[in-house]
């Protein structure tokens, strides 16, 4: 799983690596969870045969997804949650994520780097993952809105997770006799792939 991740400096690269042609204000650098971060998705209105909505678009919303579901007084512990990363082997099943799944509201979450913890020396030691190539990674998510208590919506999202007990690289990281997860680390080629999967191909994207 990933609780610390660092997007975008280079707003151009939302453009040019991840064909989002807006530049979103707010949003943090440096994640941890509940912070207000960048993600690419579809416009909502991708299917309204409207020529002027672009074909993706940049949205702030918050990391930690809680569900278009939840009932307003059920949100001040929607919040509380870790909803940061969904399992994607049980999201579809679930009362936070499937909303988002059943609906295939894909995203993709851009990143310059991500943390995980080394415990091989027996303590956590936080370590920086990025591509070899420099270029940014593109993390498989879902997103979904929900209203506050004062009836405005509100974007939120989550990255999507996969078993690592058999990574070569990853399978290193977290404590020992626990499971081992990673995130989903899309090519650049899937990027459309991804971000227009029906719900029912979510899983083989």
């Amino acid at each position: 799983m990933c609780s610390h991740y660092q997007t975008l400096k280079d707003a151009e690269l939302l453009l040019k690596k991840f064909g989002a042609p807006n530049k979103p204000s707010g949003g943090k650098y440096d994640m941890w969870p509940r912070y207000a971060g960048t993600f690419i998705r579809r416009p909502v209105e991708h299917d309204a045969g409207d020529e002027a909505v672009p074909e993706r678009e940049a949205v702030i919303g918050r990391w930690g997804l809680i569900s278009a579901m939840t009932k307003a007084d059920g949100l001040d512990k929607a919040g509380k949650l870790s909803t940061f990363n969904a399992r994607s082997e049980t999201a579809a099943k679930s009362f936070t994520f499937g909303n988002a799944w059943r609906r295939g509201q894909h995203c993709i979450i851009p990143a310059d780097a991500i943390f995980e913890p080394d415990w091989r020396s027996g303590a956590a030691v936080a370590t920086r993952f990025t591509r070899a190539d420099g270029a940014p990674l593109g993390i498989a998510g879902l997103w979904d809105r929900w209203r506050d208590a004062a009836g405005q919506m509100q974007e939120s999202y989550t990255m999507l997770t996969i078993n690592a007990d058999e990574d070569p690289l990853f399978r290193d990281y977290h404590q020992a006799g626990k499971e081992k997860r990673m995130v989903v680390i899309l090519p650049e080629g899937a990027y459309r792939d991804w971000l227009t999967a029906p719900a029912a191909d979510t899983r083989d994207s």
